[in-house]
Formats: C-alpha cells, sequence, structure tokens
C-alpha cells in the first residue's frame, strides 16, 4: 500500500474511531443509564434507536447533494457537527435532553460512515481494497481496547458524562489530521455529464436488481447486528453475572483480538477472494451469537471467549461485505448511493434496536429475558445474507 494511501487510512480510521466510540460507549453505559434516570430496557432502546433513526434521514437526504462537493469539504462539515452533538451529549442533564443530543450526533455521524467509505472507493484501487477496509474496520478495535474501557473508568470515576466530553476533545486533533491530509477529491465533480439527477439516483437503487440487493445485504447484516448489540451489556451484568467495572474486559478482550484478526481478514478478502471469505465469517458468527444470547451464568474467562469470537466474527463480515458494496456502483454516483445504503443501514439498526427492546423484559430481580429470542432473529438475519452477497456484481456485471 502507497504511503499517501497510508497516512489517508489512518485519518479516515481515526475518524471511525471517534463515531464508533461515541456509538459504542452508549451499549456499556446502558446498565448505568437504566439506574441513573430509571428507565426501562425500551426506553434505553429508544436512546440507542434515536442515533440509527436521526442518522438514518439524514443520511437519506444528504444523497441528494454528497457527489455535489468536494469530499474533504463535506467531511468537514459533517464532523465539525459531529462534535459538536457529542459534547452536548456530554452535558445533558436529563433523560430527555440526552435524547435529543443523540438526535443531533446522528444526523451528523450517521453520514460520516458512508462519505468514508466513497473516498475509499474513490482514492483505493479495488484490489487494495479489502485491505483498506480492514484498517478503517480496525479503528472499531482500537475504540474497543481503548476507547471503551477508558470510557467506562473515567464514566465511573466521575460520572456518564465524562466520557462523551473527553471525546469531544480528542476529537480536535483529528480535526486538523482531517484538514492537513485528506486531500481534495472533486473528480466526481467534473464529471457532470455520467452523474445522473437526484431522481434518477433513486430511480436507480429502486429499479436496478444489482442495487437493491447490495442495499438489502447492509441492511439485514445490520439487523442481525444491532439486534445483539445494545442488550449485550446489560445482560452480561443481569444475567452473566459480571460486575459494572468488568464490563470494560469485553471490550478490550474484543478489540484486541479484532486489531490482529481486521487487517488480516482484509488481506484474505483481497487475495482469495470476497465472497468466499464474507461466506466463511457469516457461518462462524452465528456460533456466537446462539452461546452468548443463551448464556447462563459462568466464570468470567468462559463469557469472554464467546463474546471475543462475537467481536471477531461478526466484525469480519463487515470487512468483505463493505468492499464488495462499495464496488456495486460507478464513482459518479457513489456517494449518493453509499449514503443512502448507510441511511437505510442506520434505519434497519434503529428498527433493530427498538425491537430487541421491545422482546426483552426486565424482571424485579433485574435479570433480563427473552434476550434468545433476540440471537434467534438475528442468526435468521444473517443466514439470509449469504442468499444476498452470491446475488450481487460489481458495476461492469462482474462476479465477486
Amino acid at each position: 500500500m502507497l504511503k499517501k494511501e497510508r497516512i489517508l487510512l489512518i485519518t479516515l480510521a481515526a475518524i471511525n474511531f471517534t463515531n464508533i466510540m461515541d456509538f459504542m460507549i452508549m451499549m456499556p453505559l446502558g446498565p448505568q443509564l437504566m439506574r441513573i434516570f430509571d428507565i426501562t430496557p425500551q426506553q434505553f432502546g429508544l436512546v440507542i434507536s434515536a442515533y440509527t433513526l436521526s442518522a438514518g434521514i439524514s443520511g437519506f437526504c444528504s444523497a441528494f447533494f454528497v457527489d455535489r462537493f468536494d469530499r474533504k469539504s463535506f467531511l468537514t462539515f459533517l464532523y465539525t457537527g459531529f462534535l459538536i452533538g457529542t459534547l452536548a451529549c456530554g452535558l445533558a442533564p436529563t433523560y430527555a435532553l440526552l435524547l435529543t443530543a443523540r438526535i443531533l450526533t446522528g444526523l451528523f455521524g450517521g453520514v460520516l460512515g458512508a462519505l468514508i467509505l466513497s473516498i475509499i472507493g474513490d482514492v483505493i484501487p479495488f484490489e487494495r481494497r479489502g485491505q483498506a477496509m480492514g484498517m478503517i474496520m480496525a479503528a472499531f478495535s482500537v475504540a474497543s481496547v481503548f476507547g471503551v474501557p477508558f470510557g467506562l473508568f473515567i464514566a465511573n470515576q466521575f460520572d456518564w458524562h465524562a466520557p462523551f466530553i473527553f471525546l469531544a476533545i480528542i476529537g480536535l486533533p483529528v480535526m486538523y489530521f482531517v484538514l492537513k491530509y485528506v486531500p481534495s477529491i472533486t473528480d466526481h465533480i467534473h464529471n457532470k455529464e455520467n452523474r445522473p439527477n437526484p431522481v434518477a439516483i433513486l430511480q436507480g437503487i429502486t429499479f436496478d436488481p444489482n442495487q437493491r440487493k447490495a442495499i438489502s445485504l447492509m441492511m439485514m447484516l445490520m439487523f442481525g447486528h444491532f439486534s445483539i448489540i445494545p442488550f449485550l451489556s446489560p445482560f452480561l451484568v443481569s444475567n452473566v453475572g459480571f460486575e459494572e467495572s468488568q464490563l470494560a474486559y469485553v471490550y478490550a478482550v474484543g478489540g484486541v483480538l479484532t486489531i490482529f484478526s481486521s487487517p488480516l481478514i482484509g488481506k484474505w478478502a483481497d487475495k482469495f477472494g470476497k465472497l468466499k471469505i464474507f461466506t466463511i465469517f457469516v457461518l462462524l458468527c452465528t456460533v456466537p451469537i446462539f452461546l452468548l444470547t443463551n448464556m447462563p451464568r459462568v466464570e468470567i474467562w468462559m463469557a469472554l471467549i464467546v463474546t471475543g469470537a462475537f467481536f471477531v466474527f461478526s466484525g469480519g463480515r463487515f470487512i468483505p461485505a463493505q468492499a464488495m458494496v462499495t464496488s456495486t456502483v460507478k464513482p459518479e454516483t457513489r456517494g449518493s448511493f453509499m449514503s443512502i445504503s448507510s441511511s437505510l443501514q442506520q434505519l434497519s439498526a434503529g428498527v433493530a434496536s427498538y425491537i430487541a427492546g421491545v422482546i426483552v423484559v426486565k424482571q424485579p430481580s433485574g435479570e433480563l429475558l427473552n434476550y434468545n429470542w433476540v440471537g434467534y432473529i438475528s442468526i435468521v438475519a444473517t443466514v439470509i445474507c449469504l442468499f444476498l452477497a452470491r446475488r450481487i456484481r460489481t458495476a461492469d456485471g462482474a462476479k465477486f
């Protein structure tokens, strides 16, 4: 990989790190927030859904103009709004204001991921794109290893506001790197004759079977993933026997493992075929999903083996999937397509989080019931992804 490409990817990964950490830190804070605000699992699920649903709406709206701007300028605008929203979360004194702040953060943060993928699709050749996706996904691992445990630590030392304020502060040097190392990307603007109008973009997605299948694949992946994620921490505390302070181990172990596995999976996808690697990891991830959502009280080290496998195998699905999906459209409409795809993914995640909140029931003893049914739904959604992935093609009609 070229030096300029590597510097750009590190910068984009840093953006992804703060974006993912902002979203992920809500999960382990779930037990605290439900206790402090005296809210139900459904209300906590709504806090998660508020971000994803607002991100979905903004992603859809941005699809109509994202390809009309320099990628760097639009990235700077979005990241600025994201940091303001994150700071607002850190300053929110009540449940209602936290819910409002999550909506604000989602309006900006939800589009960031799609724009990052568009930049990778514009700059990184297809033969190195799996490795690039692996580096971007590694930001999830770093957020798990450093961000979530540290966020939990300062939340326990101070209060739940502290992680968001800290995140807004570390976002400032990341902004400097954006301004310095992200190049101006305008080729998609100059190629106006090949860029359709917004109506044509929607028609392309609506009537092009390949694009529909690509978006459906990512929606189903997100639905299966975010059926599990929101209540992972509350379930481990209430049912498995974790202390709130021990939740950091879950994200630290999973993060360490995926720091090594994500770049490796990206290389495997480039070497052995993105569809083949995707299929392997889809099948593998069903095992920890079943074990996790049906887990009784066990020793912590046993639970960490299962959660670590879940992090590795679940993340392993997204790396080849994203590499394939970014290749299903031409550069002139990639930003719009990825924005709409991201929008629908966020909506899918929001629906999954809300449905999980409806299914999961909190007993007077504090235990959560029906999490196993959430796991079964996740497994079904994951298996459906296999059939969708085998039916998508590149923008030129080639098989993966």
